[in-house]
């Protein structure tokens, strides 16, 4: 009876770190949504952008499919916290996720591409080397931050190159 118990103790324990990291990236999507809100209109508007720039409808289902491959990613290496790349790779997880909102901040907030082009470079370098990491940890985790980089190296490009039409 004892064991039975320890089994629910334990499948409760994952579904609440689950919903944890659920709620963690989410909350990130959330405050860099009303970041992003701060900057679009005439701002965002009157920039001039390449004729490859998705239309505004594509960023929310994309950012949302990202966020949640990015909370599971990270919930599957929380299970393995025991060992250390774990925890070196939830840190970096979480460096990432801060620069992620920097991003958004930069661009939007403060209406600075440039300077959120020079972040970018780093949030993609920081995205690279936790794949790296969470690849080590448990594979199937860095797999699922493999489009979350493809998404921001094509942002990357599309900051870099607003920045050179509006310079």
């Amino acid at each position: 009876m004892n064991s039975q118990v320890a089994e629910v103790r334990t499948a409760n324990r994952q579904w609440l770190a689950l919903a944890v990291c659920l709620l963690i990236c989410f909350a990130v999507a959330g405050v860099g949504g009303a970041l992003t809100s701060m900057g679009l209109g005439p701002w965002y508007d009157s920039l001039k952008k390449p004729p490859w720039n998705p239309p505004a409808w594509v960023f929310v289902p994309v950012w949302t499919v990202l966020y949640g491959l990015m909370a599971v990613a990270a919930w599957l290496v929380w299970r393995r916290r025991d060992v250390r790349p774990a925890k070196q790779a939830l840190r970096l997880f979480a460096v990432q996720l801060a620069l992620n909102l920097g991003w958004s901040a930069l661009f939007f907030g403060m209406r600075g591409p440039a300077w959120a082009f020079f972040e970018i470079l780093l949030l993609w370098t920081a995205i690279a080397a936790t794949v790296v990491l969470f690849w080590r940890v448990r594979p199937l985790a860095g797999m699922l931050l493999v489009p979350y980089l493809l998404w921001v190296g094509f942002a990357a490009l599309l900051n870099g190159t607003i920045v050179t039409l509006n310079s």
